[in-house]
């Protein structure tokens, strides 16, 4: 599991139901990066993540890292970003300042307000079976609250204008995890009209959870 020293393709160290992986996955088939795939089995206790093979790549054990040039990057958001800067058509992030930044208050919503506090393998995790499913329903419902409400002034086709973007990438893992917790999505009408616009799309197709390799067979697509 060393970091390779290779200068053709980025390498993604990724699992199936990461959300954050996922986020990744869906920003490198939006901008046809070809690159190659690693994929951790995640447990934890015992988890490929905990090996001091991946330790050396992301101290906190965690996917996604993405391996470039032999340099290790790791957090989704620092990823995207790097993506777009090195990769920048097509575009993911709108050309007017003003947009930009309501792209990335919606992705921050989700990957810093959301998804750590209902994430299974930390938080909940803490906070024991009696309590975990009623504290990751809440902090989803307050979330999506907020991201409701911005959509109203932000949203077009999809969640900033017209185009793509990287809170597009980051919204659709996000209502995967919503569904798994029962959040009822009726309340959030706007978020599953967008949500089911960007599920038709190949880039997104392709990153779901039940379209990789490392998937259980009785979940698989492919």
């Amino acid at each position: 599991m060393s970091v390779p020293n290779q200068s053709i393709k980025p390498l993604l160290y990724s699992n199936w139901k990461s959300s954050s992986s996922w986020r990744v996955r869906i920003a490198l088939n939006f901008k046809n990066i070809d690159h190659d795939l690693k994929t951790l089995k995640l447990a934890a206790v015992g988890g490929e993540q905990q090996s001091s093979e991946f330790l050396e790549i992301n101290p906190m054990g965690r996917v996604p890292a993405l391996i470039v040039n032999g340099t290790a990057l790791i957090e989704s958001v620092a990823i995207l970003e790097f993506l777009e800067e090195m990769f920048p058509e097509p575009s993911l992030l709108p050309k007017d300042q003003v947009s930009r930044a309501k792209v990335r208050s919606i992705c921050q919503l989700i990957v810093s307000g959301i998804q750590p506090l209902q994430n299974k393998s930390s938080v909940l995790s803490a906070i024991g079976n009696e309590h975990k499913q009623e504290w990751a329903v809440h902090w989803i419902k307050k979330g999506f609250e907020a991201i409701e409400k911005l959509l109203e002034n932000t949203s077009g086709r999809y969640c900033v204008g017209d185009k793509i973007s990287l809170a597009d990438c980051c919204l659709v893992p996000q209502v995967f995890n919503a569904k798994e917790f029962g959040v009822s999505m009726q309340r959030f009408p706007k978020i599953m009209k967008l949500s089911g616009e960007l599920e038709r799309i190949s880039a997104f197709q392709e990153a779901h959870p039940f379209n990789q390799h490392d998937c259980p067979d009785k979940l698989k697509k492919i």
